[in-house]
């Protein structure tokens, strides 16, 4: 509904809203999640509305209903059918299979009884034929007895039955006995054999039909499918969606604290130092001095030993948290450096970062949640002939490498102290991310359209058909509503042509703007009127788009008109109502190609008089600012310009 409200309409299976509503209450109790209060307003239709705590996300708390209430549920249907006179459970692809089998099985007997009919029809037609065209009817008429009638008959299609394709039986004589004088009389044997070669053309297809039984079958689908499927759309939406992991939507409810001299650290030390806050179901991750650490789950209290020098929550598969590190191999061995990432280690399994050597020691030891690379200065101890005992040392230097590597030797003398120089930056470059638009979310896994190359202050720019566009971060959480119209890295130097029309002057507008940086916070900005029956017509991000204007109504004999954006208005605010395209009734207005380029003409000025010069390539130009020919005309220009 908006930033502070939520607002459910729609139940899973199986819930009610005083179910659904108690599952949030309890998802609150156990601080899963933050909300205020909640409001039942179902009546005809479900209404739930859900007021959010101050500084809580909606986006995240979307996620954490998802995962930790009934807004979701999982359903298992366990599918039971009668098959060979037993029950047995199958998946619905086995049971379009058998459906699909049985459907071709009823369609080809259907096809034999149909070809069984015309055989017999073909029969019949053929003897009373026969019968007719040849007057054995005339030699019954001295049969005294029925059996002598039917004897008679048999005795008169005798020299005809090679022609038949089956046997003459009792049951055809007596069909012929049964044909009346008139329709002897009236006979046609032109229209008797046009049938005849009719059904014999229906068999030949029969038989066809037949030998492609399963081409048969799917055009009988798709007849189903063209016969019954108009106006008759599915009521429910295809989309996949993607698996809430709980961990990353779970507000943080605990506090995490730790004992240095006791060697604990749990949520219910609220007299030891305090580290970060966390949920209950989140990991630590702790490194000691000796190099040695581990991942624990959070815990009200646990012993994790002393000479602690690193104490954080642990987000397993996480390739951008790189830790930086300088240890001593041993007692009096080598000092090495290395940068490497944790991604995924067995819980409460211990490694080492250093070569496991007894009366080894972390030196220096920094976590950077995105890969950034300090200065540092390394003091060496005093020694005879060792002239430098000042080093500095750039971690950006150093490959990242595996939890396992040894690392790089950094010197093979002994340090004395080491001290930070300057902070650094980031070297892992910028997060690729891609939008999935059958779940509308983001993710950077190269699903779906590719937004680019974000670092930690570029953002999301999304237009909506509804005519409002928003600022948001790249956060994977993030929720988008289905009516986007245009989504992409935020450019703040873009500029926007739109076409609306406006419900209030009852008009088509055109405006120009660009969107100012600072309209972020996720909130959405209307840049078609507060007027909900105003409509985005046409959006690009054409530098110079051009529009074509097809008039309509009593002006439809009015030459279509060309408008130059760039040429009608001038770039403003988006709040900018524009300029009203035309007067008259618009029928359609349709996007044209651009024509014009970035290479602009280029007026310069000598001597106050303008000369205009086309086509000069701007980087020639430039070149010969920098470094101007000392004689002639041409360098004489150069150097006034």
């Amino acid at each position: 509904y908006d930033n502070k409200t939520l607002i459910i309409n729609e139940l899973p299976f199986g819930r009610t809203t005083t179910s659904l509503i108690e599952s949030i209450i309890t998802a609150n109790d156990k601080a899963k999640i933050k909300i205020k209060k909640i409001d039942d307003n179902t009546s005809e239709n479900v209404e739930i509305y859900i007021h959010l705590a101050a500084g809580t996300s909606s986006d995240k708390t979307i996620d954490a209903l998802y995962a930790f209430t009934d807004c979701e549920v999982s359903i298992s249907p366990n599918t039971c059918v009668i098959e060979d006179e037993k029950p047995k459970f199958l998946s619905v692809s086995e049971i379009l299979k058998v459906s699909t089998k049985n459907t071709l099985e009823l369609l080809r007997q259907e096809l034999i009884i149909r070809k069984n009919e015309l055989e017999d029809a073909w029969h019949i037609s053929s003897l009373e034929r026969i019968f007719i065209e040849n007057k054995i009817y005339l030699d019954i008429e001295n049969c005294e007895t029925w059996e002598s009638i039917i004897e008679t008959i048999d005795q008169g299609l005798e020299p005809f039955k090679k022609l038949l394709k089956r046997e003459v039986v009792r049951e055809d004589i007596i069909k012929l006995t049964e044909i009346k004088i008139k329709r002897i009389s009236k006979y046609d044997s032109f229209k008797a054999n046009e049938y005849v070669k009719t059904v014999e053309g229906e068999i030949k297809e029969c038989d066809y039909k037949l030998a492609h039984i399963v081409d048969y079958t799917i055009n009988y689908f798709k007849g189903i499918k063209k016969r019954y499927g108009k106006n008759r759309g599915r009521k429910t939406e295809i989309r996949n969606f993607d698996t809430i992991v709980a961990a990353k939507v779970v507000v943080a409810n605990q506090k995490l604290y730790v004992d240095y001299n006791e060697g604990f650290i749990g949520t219910s030390l609220k007299k030891a130092d305090y580290i970060c806050e966390c949920s209950d179901i989140d990991d630590i991750i702790i490194f000691r001095k000796d190099g040695s650490y581990l991942v624990l789950k959070v815990a009200d209290k646990v012993f994790v030993g002393k000479n602690l020098i690193y104490i954080g929550i642990f987000k397993r598969n996480d390739d951008r948290t790189i830790y930086n590190a300088i240890y001593r191999n041993g007692r009096i061995g080598k000092t090495y450096m290395k940068r490497f990432a944790v991604k995924g280690i067995t819980r409460d399994k211990e490694y080492n970062l250093t070569q496991g050597t007894d009366n080894s020691k972390v030196l220096y030891f920094t976590a950077n949640p995105n890969g950034e690379a300090e200065l540092i200065k390394v003091y060496l101890k005093p020694k005879a002939k060792l002239k430098k005992l000042i080093l500095d040392i750039d971690f950006a230097n150093l490959a990242i490498k595996g939890r396992s590597s040894m690392g790089n030797i950094l010197t093979r003398n002994s340090v004395q102290k080491i001290t930070l120089k300057e902070k650094g930056l980031s070297t892992l470059g910028g997060q690729n991310i891609c939008f999935d638009e059958d779940v509308l979310r983001l993710n950077s896994d190269t699903r779906g359209k590719f937004l680019g190359e974000f670092k930690s202050d570029n953002k999301i720019l999304v237009i909506s058909r509804s005519g409002f566009f928003r600022i948001c971060s790249f956060e994977l959480s993030n929720h988008f509503d289905d009516d986007i119209l245009f989504i992409e890295k935020f450019q703040q130097e873009k500029i926007f042509t739109v076409i609306y029309y406006d419900a209030d002057q009852n008009y088509y507008y055109l405006k120009r703007f660009t969107i100012d940086p600072h309209n972020n916070g996720n909130k959405q900005y209307d840049f078609i009127g507060e007027n909900k029956k105003s409509k985005l017509y046409s959006f690009s991000y054409e530098k110079f788009a051009r529009f074509q204007i097809i008039f309509g109504g009593k002006h439809k004999t009015r030459e279509k008109e060309i408008i130059e954006a760039d040429e009608f208005i001038s770039v403003k605010s988006f709040k900018a109502k524009g300029k009203r395209l035309s007067n008259f009734e618009i029928k359609e207005i349709k996007e044209i190609e651009a024509i014009k380029k970035e290479e602009e003409i280029i007026s310069l000025e000598i001597n106050e008089n303008p000369v205009e010069i086309e086509n000069i390539e701007k980087e020639k130009l430039n070149d010969e600012l920098e470094n101007p020919k000392k004689d002639g005309e041409h360098g004489q220009m150069a150097l006034e310009l």
